[in-house]
């Protein structure tokens, strides 16, 4: 006779620390997948699951039609077993279309070029306040200008506008565009443009187009620095150092301004967290500077 074993089997035999259920299956939430939150015991068909607050959530409907909203992942069962909720296959599908099709496109919207290198510079411009403008036009539409061999360069201010349009010599094959900061009626900036365009001769060959915001820095969407609108800064206070006050950020020397700049560049991610009256005239400003022919 075999020996009474007065313990019963050996509790660490086998894969001890798997749980009680069984492990956790991955599952897509596909519609009308009825399953039993573990927490609170709410039993319910899927019928979406959408992405809120920075996180993806499953909605599920009780037999009374009642819906509660889940963070998607682990802790549900199925038929009594566990299961990790993941993205439904069509969404999971439609997010890797959408990533693909992001993929292909430039900041500025445009399709990329695959390989295509940068064109040996065309003998047309496009003439920017400063460098701050600069650096924006480049992220977004740096991609754009590089196969069409556009380059920008910095005019450090407008003052003399008309002396720096007859020092490039604009003609057939040298088109120049110019973006102008602040170009509004009964501006400084407006009565300096409307000599410039009073030259003689250069209609077909110059281009000058602007925006209405004080700096190149109000052309960022306010909401991508958590903002509804732009602070409105008092008068006798420097603008960009109102800006800085008001984010909090450091802003006593002009090392600090341009911090605060890089940080807000840094926010833009594509032509989508700009504003349309700048989008519409940097855009006009590269078609007409490209424009066959010109």
């Amino acid at each position: 006779m075999s020996p009474i074993d007065r313990y019963g089997s050996d509790v660490l035999s086998g894969d001890w620390r798997a749980p009680r259920r069984g492990r956790s299956t991955p599952t897509p939430a596909e519609p009308d997948l009825v399953v039993e939150e573990v927490e609170t015991g709410w039993v319910g068909a899927v019928v979406r699951v959408e992405k809120a607050g920075g996180m993806h959530v499953v909605h599920l409907e009780d037999r009374r039609g009642r819906t509660k909203a889940f963070p998607l992942g682990p802790g549900f069962l199925l038929d009594g077993a566990p299961v990790t909720l993941t993205p439904p296959k069509a969404a999971a599908g439609a997010a890797l279309a959408e990533a693909r099709r992001a993929a292909s496109r430039t900041a500025s919207g445009s399709v990329a070029v695959e390989g295509a290198r940068a064109r040996v510079a065309s003998g047309s411009r496009i003439y920017v306040e400063g460098r701050h403008d600069a650096e924006l036009v480049e992220k977004v539409w740096g991609d754009d200008l590089r196969v069409e061999g556009v380059v920008v360069e910095l005019m450090d201010g407008v003052d003399d506008l008309a002396g720096i349009i007859a020092e490039f010599q604009p003609g057939p094959g040298r088109r120049l565009g110019v973006l102008v900061d602040h170009l509004v009626p009964g501006t400084k900036e407006a009565r300096i443009v409307a000599q410039a365009q009073a030259l003689p001769g250069l209609a077909q060959h110059v281009r000058i187009l602007g925006h209405p915001y004080v700096d190149v820095w109000q052309s960022v969407r306010p909401e991508r620095l958590g903002w509804q609108q732009w602070p409105v800064i008092p008068r006798g206070t420097s603008w960009k150092h109102g800006i800085c006050a008001e984010l909090g950020w450091a802003h006593s020397s002009q090392a600090d301004i341009a911090q605060a700049w890089k940080r807000i560049l840094g926010t833009v991610r594509s032509y989508a967290d700009l504003e349309p009256t700048l989008l519409a005239s940097v855009e006009e400003l590269i078609d007409f500077v490209t424009e066959p022919g010109a």
